[in-house]
């Protein structure tokens, strides 16, 4: 039995690292990834759990405060104007896909609210259904890794605002 466990606790990472640091309680999570040209990203079968309740974290940069984040269920798109409009920016774009690890510190598909705040303090969004939901999915800092938090516990940890961040009438 100690076999096994030591086999399926995870090496943690460095968002593991932060959210122990700051006694904030998570689940790590694993989820299969896929090969998308040059682009490595967390396979559609998410293994049984909600796709919902999985949030990706978006960087845009805005024309007032620069590099700000957005974090929302991977089921949805980001409403670009009603993030604009909450942080106070007259437009947001997303951050260019090469100037990404610069703007970041972590390669696509591994971008995780948690280690850009501690690192960068950038603004963060939050979409209000994470607070609906409770508990969320984000990511851990690797890519297909994952770490399932409470939201006001991330919003608190990351001083990020809830905000209505979806497009409207998107089939998702």
């Amino acid at each position: 039995m100690s076999k096994k466990n030591k086999k399926s606790k995870l090496k943690k990472t460095q968002v593991e690292q932060i959210l122990d640091k700051n006694k904030v309680a998570y689940q790590q999570a694993e989820f299969p990834t896929h090969q998308d040209g040059d682009v490595r990203t967390m396979s559609v079968d998410h293994t049984g759990v909600d796709d919902h309740v999985i949030y990706k974290t978006l960087v845009l940069t805005g024309n007032v405060t620069g590099p700000l984040v957005g974090v929302l269920p991977v089921d949805t798109h980001l409403d670009e104007k009603k993030l604009a409009k909450v942080s106070g920016n007259k437009k947001v774009t997303m951050v260019p896909l090469k100037n990404l690890l610069k703007t970041t510190g972590y390669v696509h598909g591994a971008n995780t609210p948690v280690g850009i705040y501690e690192k960068y303090q950038y603004p963060i969004f939050i979409d209000q259904a994470a607070k609906e939901q409770g508990e969320i999915y984000v990511s851990a800092g690797k890519i297909g890794r994952s770490v399932r938090l409470n939201a006001d516990d991330l919003a608190k940890l990351v001083h990020a605002q809830f905000a209505d961040l979806q497009q409207a009438n998107y089939p998702g």
